[in-house]
């Protein structure tokens, strides 16, 4: 927990000036927990701060590069964030206290946003083909701190490799990842955020590099039968990056909006009501808000809903799905 300890503080310090706590009844400045500015969170995060600070009374939002989904939940813990992007299996196991947390954190749901898909991204030359193929490779796993590295040690370990021993590991960030690809100062990277990702197609549309994405959706049981059924697979399309000429099956994980339970009930719905209202908003500024409806906003969650986004969608006659169940 060191590092994301430091992580944490490191971002508090940019955080300092002005940023609220969760006791939301008296507050006017909110901040999201998104992710590196490479990735998906950051884009949609900014402009669900713009939509909540113009159609949200009395609120201002402030959208904070972080990174990621495990540090997201500890500031949420804290009080130094108030909204969250967080994968669901990260927030599964905030709430129960789960490896690397070291205690329970009570986080909810306000909605399923869109689907995390795995990306094991790597080049023509690479020699990487399958996920046992990076046995002794330089591979990034992703941020400390983020979901991303949580997902690519399980996946890893679902091929049969040990994440600490078998390959030469670096912990980059999307942007930074795709930059050292570029550089050929690792042979591939793990990423898990929406489609498409930024990083991703700039990698992709860079002169001399075959992009490849490697297929992992045979993975996909072994780790809904070990962590829960918060993963599924589903296809990149062919054609979603440049270079990338076949569809390809990858490991899935959905995306949760987190508040804490003490979060204002009022402040909750609102906040909703102003995101499905001005959805096309958020739909401007990536193509994964699309993905938002309110019969896909109370699925797949495998954390339980803050009871402002109960009254949300009841008032909306949309019925919330049982959280997703874990092994």
């Amino acid at each position: 927990m060191t590092r994301f300890r430091i992580g944490v503080s490191l971002l508090v310090v940019v955080m300092v000036a002005g940023v609220g706590l969760r006791s939301a009844g008296a507050q006017d400045r909110l901040s999201i927990a998104t992710g590196g500015t490479g990735g998906v969170y950051f884009p949609y995060g900014g402009a669900m701060a713009d939509l909540i600070s113009d159609n949200v009374e009395d609120v201002e939002v402030t959208a904070e590069v972080t990174a990621a989904s495990v540090d997201n939940m500890i500031l949420i813990d804290s009080g130094d964030a108030d909204l969250a992007f967080v994968l669901g299996d990260t927030a599964f196991d905030a709430l129960q206290g789960n490896e690397p947390f070291e205690a329970p954190i009570a986080g909810r749901a306000l909605a399923t946003l869109y689907n995390n898909y795995t990306h094991i991204v790597a080049t023509d030359d690479s020699g990487v083909n399958t996920v046992a193929d990076l046995r002794d490779k330089r591979v990034s796993t992703g941020a400390p701190g983020s979901g991303t590295e949580v997902i690519a040690n399980r996946i890893m370990e679902a091929a049969g490799l040990n994440p600490d021993e078998d390959i030469e590991r670096e912990s980059l960030g999307a942007a930074e990842s795709a930059a050292a690809v570029k550089d050929g100062q690792i042979d591939a990277y793990f990423w898990s955020g929406g489609l498409p990702t930024a990083s991703v197609t700039d990698l992709g549309a860079t002169p001399n590099v075959g992009l490849k994405l490697i297929p992992h959706g045979d993975l996909t049981a072994g780790l809904a039968e070990q962590y829960g059924s918060f993963y599924g697979t589903a296809t990149i399309p062919g054609g979603t990056y440049p270079g990338q000429d076949e569809d390809v099956e990858v490991v899935i994980v959905p995306n949760i909006l987190v508040v804490h339970e003490d979060f204002d009930e009022a402040l909750a719905h609102d906040i909703l009501a102003a995101i499905f209202e001005h959805q096309a908003d958020l739909e401007a500024a990536h193509p994964a808000a699309a993905d938002l409806t309110l019969e896909t906003a109370v699925q797949d969650s495998p954390i339980p809903y803050h009871p402002g986004a109960i009254r949300y969608y009841e008032e909306q006659g949309v019925a919330i799905a049982t959280p997703v169940a874990a092994p």
